[in-house]
């Protein structure tokens, strides 16, 4: 059983190309995202807010 549904994947996807076109960015100011797992966490977190099926955040 997939952990992500495909609608999370494609948002998370987005974010990623997004990172590597070097226009992704975070915060109200709007500062540039450098760190690879930041991005991730951006589309996890943007998928989650659209109600999509993510795993549960731990801790």
């Amino acid at each position: 059983m997939a952990k992500y549904d495909k609608a999370a994947q494609e948002k998370i996807g987005k974010v990623m190309e997004e990172f590597k076109e070097g226009k992704l960015t975070q915060g109200p100011k709007g500062g540039k995202v450098t760190d690879r797992k930041q991005a991730v966490a951006i589309g996890i977190s943007e998928a989650r807010k659209e109600g999509d099926k993510v795993p549960k955040q731990k801790g």
